[in-house]
C-alpha cells in the first residue's frame, strides 16, 4: 500500500506540461480567431493566428530543450495545428470574402481544411520513419501548416494595408485557397527554416536583422506579415533547385539514389 501511495503522490514533472500548455495556448488563440471572425473583427483575427504560429513553433523546441516530448504532446499539437491552420484560416475567408458566393466557395473552404488533415495525418505516420540522408535535412515535404495559414490569408493582409475590393473578391480569394491546399499535400520540397545552421560569420548580422524585423513588426505590422510570406512564396522554387542540386550531387557521390521525398512536417 505504501508503495502505491507513492507511485500515485509522484505526479508529472512541471518540465513535461509547460510545451503542452502552449500548445493548449496556440489552441485558443485559432479559437479565439474565429471568434474575431464572427465579429467580423479582421485584423485582431489574422493578429490571433500569427499567435497561434508563434505558440507553435516554440512548443515543439520547449519539448525538446526540457526533455517533455511525448506522443501525447504530438498528437494534441496536430489536433491543435489543425484547428488553427486549417480550420481557423479558411474560416476566416469564408466570413470575409465568400460567404455570399455560394455553394462552390463553402467547397473551396471544406477543401483547404481536407488538405490540411491530410498533411498533419501524413506527418503523423512518418514519425517513426527512419532519418532521411544529412542533405535533406533541410527540407520539408510540401508547404507546412503554418506557413500554408500565412499564405491562403495573404489577400486579407494586404487589404489592410491596401483599402482595394479586388483582394475580397471570392475568386482571388478562391484561387489562393485552392493554390495552398495543393502546396499543403504536394511533394514539393520546401525550405525548412528552423534547421538552417547560421555560420559564425553571420551571426552579428543575423542578430541585426532581427532586430530590425521586430521594429518593423511593431510599427508596420501588416506590411511585414505581408511581406514575409511573399519572401517565403519566392522561395519555393528556390527550395526546389536547391533540393535537386543536393540531390544530384549525394548521387554522384554515393553512386546511389538517396530517398526522394523530404519530411513532412
Amino acid at each position: 500500500m505504501q508503495r502505491i501511495r507513492r507511485q500515485r503522490l509522484k505526479g508529472l514533472p512541471i518540465n513535461r506540461m509547460i510545451p503542452n500548455m502552449l500548445t493548449l495556448l496556440a489552441l485558443s488563440a485559432g479559437m479565439t480567431a474565429i471568434r474575431f471572425g464572427l465579429e467580423e473583427r479582421w485584423e485582431p483575427a489574422v493578429f490571433a493566428l500569427v499567435v497561434a504560429a508563434v505558440l507553435d513553433g516554440l512548443d515543439g523546441r520547449v519539448a525538446r530543450i526540457l526533455k517533455g516530448a511525448s506522443k501525447f504532446g504530438a498528437e494534441l499539437d496536430s489536433l491543435s495545428d489543425f484547428i488553427c491552420f486549417g480550420v481557423a484560416p479558411s474560416m476566416l475567408l469564408y466570413l470575409w470574402a465568400m460567404e455570399g458566393a455560394g455553394r462552390l466557395a463553402w467547397f473551396v473552404v471544406v477543401l483547404y481544411s481536407i488538405c490540411c488533415a491530410l498533411r498533419l495525418a501524413r506527418f503523423n505516420t512518418k514519425i517513426d520513419e527512419p532519418d532521411l540522408p544529412p542533405w535533406a535535412y533541410n527540407f520539408f515535404s510540401g508547404v507546412p501548416a503554418p506557413m500554408a495559414a500565412g499564405l491562403v490569408v495573404l489577400p486579407m493582409m494586404i487589404s489592410f494595408q491596401i483599402d482595394h475590393p479586388i483582394f475580397r473578391q471570392p475568386e482571388i480569394v478562391a484561387g489562393f485557397l485552392i493554390a495552398v491546399s495543393g502546396l499543403m499535400i504536394s511533394r514539393i520540397p520546401t525550405f525548412a527554416f528552423k534547421k538552417t545552421k547560421i555560420p559564425n560569420s553571420w551571426i552579428l548580422p543575423t542578430m541585426l536583422f532581427v532586430g530590425l524585423y521586430a521594429t518593423s513588426m511593431v510599427s508596420a505590422p501588416w506590411l511585414t506579415f505581408s511581406a514575409t510570406m511573399a519572401v517565403y512564396a519566392i522561395s519555393i522554387p528556390l527550395s526546389v533547385r536547391s533540393f535537386r542540386v543536393l540531390r544530384q550531387k549525394a548521387e554522384e557521390i554515393q553512386g546511389k539514389t538517396p530517398p526522394a521525398d523530404p519530411p513532412a512536417d
